[in-house]
């Protein structure tokens, strides 16, 4: 019980903040925001670096626009939100994984010719012990393995995210 009035108050001022923001982006105050209102308020938001162009302002608002009046009511507005917050974090995650496979990848100084940039069972094995985790190189090889879609014996960055998203 004690969980779902939380809940619901989170969900409430959530909804809330949205409103608010909502009331911040319509100027005119019309119930609606058009791509110069979106495009206007982003700017005085975030600054001039952040700032949208006309066009862009415009693709943002046709493409949450449901109904098609060329202009974001409430409800397409927080769905536009969520979907701009999802982007961010997907965004986010990415450089992430690639920090992570900057520091488990042969980056120079490699014996294998041409691998530079990839995962070793040799780089992971010396990240392993940095992290206390003492393998032998055949348990590092085979800890690749798993994942080595390509089978030249290392992991490209494309198959560390694929191994990343498996754990």
């Amino acid at each position: 019980m004690v969980v779902a009035a939380s809940s619901s108050s989170s969900a409430s001022s959530i909804s809330s903040e949205l409103g608010s923001l909502f009331a911040a982006f319509d100027a005119d105050a019309d119930g609606r925001i058009s791509a110069s209102e979106l495009r206007e308020c982003v700017r005085a938001t975030l600054g001039a670096e952040a700032a949208v162009s006309a066009e862009e302002a415009e693709a943002l608002v046709a493409e949450a626009d449901a109904d098609g009046d060329g202009l974001l009511d409430a409800a397409e507005f927080a769905r536009l939100v969520a979907r701009l917050q999802q982007d961010a974090g997907e965004e986010d995650r990415h450089r992430g994984l690639r920090l992570a496979f900057g520091m488990y990848s042969e980056t120079e100084n490699n014996s294998m010719e041409g691998q530079a940039g990839c995962i070793t069972p040799a780089s992971l094995r010396r990240m392993l012990a940095r992290l206390g985790a003492h393998q032998d190189v055949d348990e590092c090889r085979a800890m690749i393995c798993r994942f080595d879609l390509d089978g030249d014996g290392v992991l490209s960055f494309d198959e560390f995210k694929i191994m990343m998203n498996a754990a």
